[in-house]
């Protein structure tokens, strides 16, 4: 085989087809970063997950001088409903451990997260007081995905106010990281078949501009494999310039966003790191490779049949 001759077809191929072979690499590059952003947010909510599951706990707050619940009409939590309140979190099988947190603890975590610098704001948080905070209990759940049972224990008990599961907090997380990830794949996939259409279409028009050449080489006994490797080196090379601009951006992503922005300014979710970027740059490429070389063989058997 000579691979001159390829590589001379290659080159006029592309040269004949720039537009056609610009376009693929944008839809290409725009696609499988789509693709590559999904992947990582996937990771990332799973990471997300596996983080916040082994820290998720419920807080039961106790009632103070504030309260209207139907567990506090009486007012402040007294002694004995604490008691038993402890009694239940002790004996209960699904918890693990419990602290309690006094009125000065909350009142010095309100103080230190709700900082304004509106005065009027200052002049309310200012009014504020200790005793105007809640007692609560702190219960560290042995597996995260049973809560219930002691959940809808301790809500019923006097003394109680409110029960939070920390799921509620982080339910509208997960929603918008799973709204990312789908929409990036979802619009992802039609970037892809745009894709093949585009490859296959360039294709068509390659054979058909060379229809001549090709009716000769079949006269003189050339193969399908020497005919047809033109074309999938154009693929190829299409593919291999959208892949490393996706590559790029994804990388970009990494560094700039992950590594420079979230990772040193926020602890509260394990991030995803470059090992999740590798998995994420593999698979890319792998797409890649077969959206441009499984259209390119189907359309070459087709069309170069002369």
């Amino acid at each position: 085989m000579q691979l001159t001759y390829v590589f001379s077809e290659l080159g006029n191929g592309l040269k004949r087809n720039v537009s056609m072979s610009i376009a693929v690499i944008v839809t290409i590059f725009v696609s499988l970063t789509l693709v590559g952003m999904g992947l990582l947010l996937n990771a990332q909510a799973q990471k997300a997950e596996e983080y916040w599951g082994s820290k998720l706990q419920i807080t039961v707050f106790l009632c103070n001088q504030n309260s209207t619940t139907a567990n506090c009409l009486n007012g402040e939590v007294t002694g004995p409903q604490k008691d038993e309140i402890e009694k239940v979190l002790e004996t209960h099988p699904e918890v693990a451990s419990w602290r309690l947190q006094s009125k000065q603890e909350a009142y010095q975590k309100w103080k230190s997260a709700y900082v304004s610098n509106d005065e009027t704001e200052q002049r309310v948080y200012e009014s504020i007081k200790a005793s105007d905070m809640q007692e609560s209990y702190w219960v560290q759940l042995k597996n995260p995905e049973k809560f219930m049972g002691i959940k809808s224990q301790v809500s019923g008990l006097e003394g109680v106010n409110t029960v939070r599961d920390l799921r509620e907090v982080l339910k509208p997380i997960y929603f918008w990281m799973n709204v990312m990830k789908w929409g990036a794949i979802g619009i992802a996939g039609f970037l892809v078949v745009a894709a093949v259409l585009q490859v296959g279409n360039t294709i068509r028009l390659a054979a058909f501009a060379r229809r001549r050449e090709i009716g000769i080489m079949r006269l003189v006994g050339a193969s399908s494999l020497y005919i047809q490797l033109p074309f999938l080196m154009e693929s190829l090379v299409a593919a291999f310039i959208g892949v490393a601009l996706a590559g790029g951006a994804l990388v970009a992503f990494m560094y700039f966003v992950i590594y420079e922005r979230l990772r040193p300014t926020s602890n509260i979710v394990a991030w995803i790191d470059w090992a999740d970027g590798v998995w994420a740059l593999g698979w890319i490429a792998l797409i890649g490779l077969l959206l441009t070389l499984v259209p390119t063989l189907v359309m070459t058997r087709k069309y170069l049949k002369v």
